[in-house]
């Protein structure tokens, strides 16, 4: 089993072969923490989990490292720009709440939405406030070097053009990008530069002192600074969804490298957007689902994790309540065959069908494939169940759908009066009465009985 990746800057899948023999570092961007992360970029998240629990089960150590941006994320930098206000200054007047407030609350609600999505924790969670030292010893670096330069009013610029390999991950070409309006009196050589430093007066909600004077880092500059620092000059991937790899990507990767003086990131591997029932997921549009929306509905969060799973991480997907609930009530039904099969004499895994998923995650992630051939396991009787126990409980290393949660749980009570209606139900499928069937399996769904049929009949689950 080889894992293999889309490299966005190749434009090809690519064979994955770490630097340092059986040890993959993956540098992930994270969160600017200043709101909380809706499901779609939760999507960007799960990428490095996939790639690191793919890379583990082939016996590989894995160091991920994910970036907590609390400082330096300008409103307008989205869209390329260098002005506007820190986005979480912002949110801080808005909530009434002090800077160090909103970051720290928000990091702590991003860490819970990781843990309920059972995504595994990074090594370090580097801030990009207590990184400032390293970013501007970098920055220092790139102006000795010739990469960068001090305007009049104390700014500091990446000279753009002084970066050959400008343009691999995006394809876009300097003489090609055009300056936002905002940025019509910076004082830049060249419209395409971008700001290591901007200088702010030392009353500004958000000021650190450098050699240039009072101010703040560049957002592009933090992920320069933080990889480098914690994972060498040597990384395997980097990760993020699509609409960081221009600027943001890009602009990173001119700056690591022009520093170094070669090439530091091997692969750059990028998650697709989300759609949330036709639409794209903004607060605008008032479509913003979040994880804790999905546990307020009394699904559970994993089902957003399935979900995911069932398209490919570079396709772009329109997720919806619909795919949701079905996902949550997959995993349900999953569970209680799972507890069921534990309960036979335990046998070696069908080699078949762990091959068959096990090559699925390896070949770019090919997760959609992987989920048919664990929804085959389910159905496939031929197999025994001893075996099929063990098969889901080691392949599910891969999915991390905590398929084994029921083994060993007493089962749930029935509510009262669904005890009448599984045994109605069971003589409406004996006469083939669907219909009576049907309408009796939603009158247990409202009281909160999962019924699922099989050749041995019906089964049931209480949520």
């Amino acid at each position: 089993m080889t894992l293999r990746l889309h490299d966005t800057r190749t434009g090809r899948v690519e064979e994955i072969v770490p630097a340092t023999h059986r040890l993959l570092r993956i540098y992930a961007c994270g969160p600017t923490v200043y709101r909380d992360a809706h499901v779609g970029n939760m999507r960007s998240f799960l990428l490095p989990d996939l790639i690191g629990r793919v890379a583990r089960r082939q016996g590989w150590r894995v160091d991920l490292v994910m970036n907590i941006t609390d400082v330096g994320h300008l409103v307008e930098q989205d869209a390329g720009g260098v002005s506007g206000e820190d986005k979480i200054v912002g949110q801080a007047r808005a909530e009434g709440r002090s800077i160090a407030e909103v970051a720290a609350f928000y990091e702590e609600r991003f860490h819970a939405d990781l843990a309920a999505l059972n995504i595994t924790p990074a090594r370090r969670y580097p801030k990009a406030s207590e990184c400032i030292g390293i970013m501007l010893e970098l920055t220092e670096r790139l102006i000795a070097q010739g990469h960068a330069y001090v305007d009049d009013e104390r700014n500091v610029w990446f000279d753009a053009r002084s970066f050959d390999g400008y343009g691999a991950i995006s394809h876009n070409r300097l003489d090609a990008l055009q300056p936002s309006e905002s940025e019509a009196g910076a004082g830049k050589r060249f419209h395409a530069d971008w700001a290591l430093w901007k200088a702010t007066t030392p009353e500004a909600p958000v000021v650190f002192e450098s050699p240039w004077g009072p101010g703040f880092p560049g957002w592009h500059l933090e992920c320069s600074a933080m990889s480098l620092a914690d994972l060498g000059e040597h990384i395997d991937i980097h990760t993020g969804g699509i609409d960081l790899r221009f600027p943001h990507h890009e602009d990173e990767r001119a700056q690591t490298e022009a520093a170094v003086g070669h090439e530091v990131v091997r692969h750059w591997v990028h998650g697709e957007h989300i759609l949330f029932e036709g639409r794209k997921m903004a607060k605008s549009t008032g479509n913003v689902v979040l994880v804790r929306d999905v546990i307020e509905r009394g699904l559970d969060p994993l089902a957003i994790r399935l979900a995911f799973l069932r398209t490919r991480y570079r396709q772009q997907t329109d997720l919806s309540w619909d795919a949701i609930e079905a996902a949550d009530k997959a995993l349900r039904r999953w569970r209680t065959e799972v507890a069921r099969w534990a309960e036979s004499p335990s046998r070696p895994m069908n080699a078949s069908y762990a091959g068959r998923i096990e090559q699925a995650f390896a070949d770019d992630l090919d997760t959609p494939r992987a989920v048919v051939a664990l929804q085959d396991l389910v159905a496939d009787s031929s197999v025994d169940e001893g075996s099929r126990f063990e098969t889901a409980a080691s392949l599910d290393d891969l999915f991390g759908l905590d398929l084994v949660r029921d083994v060993g749980r007493a089962p749930d009570a029935l509510p009262t009066g669904a005890r009448e209606l599984l045994d109605e139900r069971a003589q409406a499928r004996q006469r083939k009465d669907f219909e009576t069937s049907d309408r009796l399996r939603d009158d247990l769904a409202a009281l909160g009985v999962q019924v699922t049929d099989s050749q041995e009949g019906q089964r049931w689950s209480v949520r």
